[in-house]
């Protein structure tokens, strides 16, 4: 998925669920035209080359599931008990991670490039 789709399933946020941090899913002025979220284009780049933004995404060398390529894959089950197929649970778990993590998506986004993995 490239261009507007991970924007628009960004949008799809996850009801009852906040990420706090730098990309948190849908604010409101992501969801306008010509409105850049930031860090959104370090997400992008970040999850086509982890998922293709593929829900069901699988990596058999590693177990890694899902978008955020979550390894393994049940952890996403704290953002919801949809994990597993549930597009807008996998991204707020992933944004969660994210921030957790790195504090940001292009920090994220950094690490992926220098060591081929986040």
């Amino acid at each position: 998925m490239r261009g507007a789709e991970p924007a628009r399933l960004l949008a799809l946020g996850a009801p009852g669920r906040r990420v706090r941090g730098p990309c948190s899913p849908a604010p409101r002025a992501a969801r306008r035209p010509g409105v850049r979220h930031p860090g959104l284009s370090c997400l992008v780049s970040l999850w086509n080359k982890e998922s293709g933004w593929n829900v069901y995404a699988y990596n058999p060398a590693g177990g890694a599931y899902g978008i955020p390529q979550s390894f393994p894959g049940s952890k996403m089950a704290s953002a919801g008990v949809d994990w597993q197929t549930n597009p807008a649970t996998q991204i707020t778990w992933g944004l969660g991670y994210i921030a957790a993590r790195y504090g940001t998506p292009c920090a994220a986004w950094a690490n992926s490039q220098a060591y081929n993995s986040y």
